[in-house]
């Protein structure tokens, strides 16, 4: 990961945002540290992991894993998987690191911040 990072840099990335793959979810606080190291912005897609990056958009899990209950139930009442129609997810979440932002002289404009769901000081 730190290689790969590192590449980046060399090539001129202004950015790291990490595609949406559950491979990526238990490299996330790897790839927040070094990207901060090395003074790149880092985004990700899984809200319940907030750490060093700068900014976080993704679906609300707490909503999905919810929802997962509901499948659960309609299978167990006798519901074929394969007949059950598959449900994208009905909301996002959008959280934004301030202390990330000032530790790489990032200002974020007021505009964004209220978009935000969540605002870490």
């Amino acid at each position: 990961m730190e290689a790969a990072l590192r590449y980046a840099v060399s090539m001129k990335a202004q950015a790291i945002l990490t595609a949406p793959m559950t491979s990526n979810y238990f490299k996330l606080d790897l790839m927040a540290t070094e990207a901060k190291r090395l003074r790149l912005p880092f985004i990700h897609d899984i809200p319940q992991l907030t750490n060093d990056g700068l900014a976080v958009y993704g679906p609300d899990f707490e909503d999905i894993f919810r929802r997962a209950g509901h499948y659960t139930a309609r299978i167990l009442k006798g519901e074929k998987p394969a007949e059950m129609a598959i449900k994208e997810p009905r909301s996002f979440k959008f959280i934004l690191n301030l202390a990330t932002a000032r530790a790489l002289g990032i200002t974020i404009p007021q505009s964004v911040r209220l978009r935000a769901d969540q605002v870490l000081e």
